[in-house]
Formats: C-alpha cells, sequence, structure tokens
C-alpha cells in the first residue's frame, strides 16, 4: 500500500483546514508517522469506495445512477463528493482532488451531463489540492455546464474551492458550516527528542545559498515572522483575494468573515459566504436552472 502523499502532505504542506480537523486526527497523525495505523484488519486504515460507486447521476425524472457518465440518462447532473481532508494526490484509502477534478471534465465532455453538483463535506486541506478542482469547475462553466456546490461543512481549502462555484447552499440548517477563511502551518521540534536518544543533527547551508529555508529556520528558534511575511500572509492574502472575486455579495463588515471565523448556514447565507439554503434535490433544480439560463443567454448571443 502506497501513502506516501499522505505523509508527505501532513508533514510538508502548508494548510487552508479548520483547526478541529486537525485536533481531531492527531492520534490518527501519530499513527500514519509511526506506521502503527498500517494495519491488516483495516481499523484505522479503510479501503476507498471505487470513485464511480461514490459519485452518481441524477435524471430529469430523479432517477439516481451510478457508473460512467455516458451510462446515463440525457440531461443528467453530476453529483460528485467532495469530502474528508483535501489532498491532490489519490491514495489507497482517500480520493485526491486530481481524481475528482478528471472525474467532473469526464462529466463536462459527457453530452448526458447538462451541469454537477459538488458534494461538499470538507473542513479543508492541503494548499495545493485546491487548483486542480477550481481549474475543473472554470471549464466546466467556460462550455456551459454549472456547478453548484451543495455543502454541510464548507471550511478553508474546501470553501476556497466552493466559491468558484456557479451558486453554493448549505444543504440543512442545523450543522452546515462555512468559512474559516485563512491558513496555517503546523510542524514538530523533533531537535530535543533526537538529542535524548544520543543524536546530534547538523544542518550546514552554503555561502551562497543565504536565503534558503531562512523562514522555517527562524520559526525553529521561535520566530514566526519570516514564515508569515513569505508563506502565510501571501496565501492567505490570495485566500481573501480570490473569495471577494467571486463572492460579490460578501457582507465585509461582518466580524471575521475573511480571517477565518465560521458561520452556520443562516448566517452564513445573511453575509454572503452562501446564496441559500436547500437539499440535495434543490441543488440539482439549482443545476438545471442555470444551465437553461445559460444556454438562453447563449442563444440570444447567437
Amino acid at each position: 500500500m502506497n501513502i506516501n502523499p499522505i505523509y508527505y502532505t501532513l508533514l510538508e504542506k502548508p494548510f487552508f483546514i479548520d483547526v478541529r480537523r486537525i485536533v481531531s486526527r492527531q492520534v490518527l497523525i501519530h499513527q500514519l508517522v509511526t506506521h502503527s495505523a498500517d494495519r491488516q484488519d483495516g481499523t484505522v486504515l479503510s479501503e476507498r469506495t471505487p470513485l464511480a460507486e461514490a459519485a452518481m447521476a441524477v435524471s430529469a425524472k430523479g432517477e439516481r445512477k451510478k457508473g460512467h457518465w455516458d451510462d446515463a440518462p440525457k440531461d443528467s447532473v453530476a453529483v460528485i463528493p467532495l469530502k474528508g481532508d483535501m489532498i491532490k494526490q489519490g491514495t489507497y484509502c482517500s480520493y485526491g482532488t486530481e481524481e475528482l477534478a478528471a472525474l467532473l471534465m469526464e462529466a463536462v465532455q459527457s453530452p448526458n451531463i447538462i451541469g454537477t453538483v459538488l458534494d461538499v463535506d470538507s473542513g479543508g486541506g492541503a494548499v495545493d489540492a485546491i487548483w486542480p478542482l477550481t481549474e475543473a469547475i472554470g471549464k466546466s462553466q467556460a462550455q456551459g455546464k454549472p456547478v453548484v456546490a451543495s455543502c454541510d461543512l464548507c471550511a478553508s481549502a474546501a470553501y476556497y474551492v466552493a466559491c468558484h462555484a456557479n451558486r453554493v447552499m448549505a444543504n440543512n440548517t442545523l450543522s452546515s458550516e462555512f468559512g474559516s477563511i485563512g491558513v496555517m502551518v503546523q510542524f514538530a521540534d523533533y531537535q530535543k527528542y533526537f538529542e535524548d536518544m544520543g543524536i546530534k543533527v547538523h544542518t550546514v547551508y552554503s555561502d551562497l545559498s543565504t536565503y534558503k529555508n531562512a523562514p522555517f529556520e527562524a520559526a525553529m528558534k521561535g520566530d514566526y515572522k519570516g514564515l508569515k511575511d513569505e508563506l502565510l500572509n501571501p496565501l492567505a492574502r490570495q485566500f481573501q483575494q480570490s473569495v471577494r472575486e467571486h463572492r460579490q455579495q460578501l457582507d465585509e463588515k461582518a466580524e471575521g468573515l475573511l480571517q477565518g471565523r465560521m458561520f452556520f448556514a443562516r448566517d452564513a447565507v445573511r453575509v454572503g459566504l452562501a446564496d441559500a439554503t436547500g437539499t440535495m434535490d434543490d441543488a440539482v433544480e439549482e443545476v438545471r436552472r442555470l444551465s437553461a439560463d445559460m444556454q438562453l443567454r447563449r442563444l440570444s448571443n447567437e
């Protein structure tokens, strides 16, 4: 089983993620790093459901069908899951956003699919997991196939993706949350651990490489300014700007809106993070409405 992308992502990448997701997974992260999660009985790591079974197409009559988009009835809406912690590359136990983006592009290319519902229940994830999906959403929209995000938990990197959709909907008014617009990095300092084991680590840089890893070296000594200035703050500004561009009804007077605060469904609609509340069926119907509007606009421009 190859889970190297998980190790690489956990240990090396900056995150757009709701910190509650990290706190709740600290034991699992420790097990992954120490290999104690690699158990044959699947207690901690379980094999994922095939992606073709996780996604589905909803026909004009409301029939739900799993399998390849080309087997779906004409004028169907694709439903693609974005669930759990986001990483770019897929693994034995989770989908990567590269795979989800490829599935979305197959829906774009299928003559039977008129648009997509992105079924979101995610607290975010690695920064590099965002681009594949936002790019695929843009290509879908350019082909006249709208994307609606139907969300339960939609935080941080997941919101970064969802805000690119034509519409953002809360799929319930009890647990749906939106926000956590911010960026963080977390790392462990193993220096004392190694020293207690009698291991001394030496890090030597070339005289011509004075800036190499400088923010991280300073952070290891407790000085976080360089890490914030060169990594975290630029990413946070980019995140904020992307939300502003795609959610033009934002109430930026709402306290903490672009600084990491979370909002439940009704408040999310009020401050402009979401457009409406509604079920998955409502999201499917919204795709149909948007698709019809796009077709009318295209015909009127010809």
